[in-house]
C-alpha cells in the first residue's frame, strides 16, 4: 500500500485534477486485479468529492469526504487496510491537516504552475516537508509536478524556474500535466478521460498519453523508495 499526497500552499495549482486523474488511472490498471483505490478529500472546497458525486467514477475508487485535521491520520490509516493506493487531495494552505498527511505519506507531489509565485509556494511546501522530516526523524520523498503547461512551448519563466530548482537539487517530475480541455472536462462532466466523447472534447488521446506518462513516473518513484 502506498500513500500519495498532493500538496501546495496555494489554491489553483491543479491538485484536484492531478489527484483525480492519478486515482482513475490506478483504478483502471487495477480493476482486473481486484485493486481498490481510496481518494481522500481533505480540501474544505471538496472538489474531489464533487467530481466523485457525478456519473462515471470508477467502481473501485472509494472517496472519503470532509477529512480534516482531527480525522485525516485515521482516514489514511484505515484506507491503507484495503487499498493499494491512498491518494490525498489536500487544501491549498499550510495547516495541521496538511502536516499530518505529509507525516503519513510515501510520496508528496507538490503542484507548481510556471510562475514565480507558484515556485515560491512550492519552496514553502518543501520547507514544511523538511520540518516534518526532522520531527519524525525519517526522510519523506517528494517531487515537484509542473501543471497547466503548454503542449509545445516552454516559456522563459518556466525554464528559469526549472533551472533554479535544479540548482537547489529539488526533485522534479520529468513529465508535466499539460493544459488540455479534456482535464477540465472531467471536472465538469465527471467520469474519466477514457469516457469522454472525442467528438465533443478535443485532445482526448493526448490527455490519455499524458496521464499514462505521469502515472508510470509515479510508479517508478514509489518503486525506488522500496529498494
Amino acid at each position: 500500500m502506498s500513500t500519495i499526497v498532493f500538496a501546495s500552499s496555494k489554491g489553483g495549482a491543479g491538485k484536484t485534477t492531478a489527484a483525480i486523474v492519478l486515482a482513475s488511472e490506478f483504478a483502471r490498471q487495477g480493476a482486473s486485479k481486484g485493486m481498490n483505490i481510496t481518494l481522500i478529500d481533505a480540501d474544505p472546497n471538496q472538489h474531489s468529492a464533487k467530481w466523485a458525486s457525478k456519473e462515471g467514477k470508477p467502481q473501485n475508487i472509494r472517496v472519503i469526504e470532509n477529512s480534516d485535521e482531527d480525522s485525516i491520520i485515521d482516514d489514511i490509516e484505515d484506507a491503507n487496510q484495503d487499498s493499494a493506493f491512498v491518494i490525498v487531495d489536500l487544501e491549498g494552505t499550510a495547516s495541521m491537516a496538511v502536516a499530518s498527511a505529509i507525516s503519513r505519506s510515501d510520496l508528496v507531489i507538490i503542484l507548481c504552475q510556471g510562475s514565480q509565485d507558484d515556485a515560491d509556494e512550492a519552496i514553502k511546501t518543501i520547507k514544511l516537508i523538511k520540518r516534518q522530516e526532522r520531527l519524525l526523524a525519517r526522510k519523506i520523498a517528494y517531487s515537484v509536478l509542473f501543471t497547466r503547461t503548454h503542449p509545445a512551448i516552454t516559456p522563459r519563466t518556466l525554464t528559469y524556474i526549472i533551472n533554479e530548482f535544479k540548482k537547489l537539487e529539488i526533485e522534479m517530475f520529468n513529465c508535466s500535466l499539460i493544459d488540455r480541455e479534456a482535464f477540465r472536462a472531467i471536472r465538469s462532466f465527471g467520469g474519466t478521460i477514457e469516457n469522454l466523447d472525442p467528438n465533443e472534447v478535443s485532445g482526448k488521446d493526448k490527455a490519455i498519453a499524458n496521464i499514462l506518462a505521469f502515472t508510470e513516473e509515479v510508479k517508478i518513484k514509489l518503486l525506488s523508495l522500496s529498494k
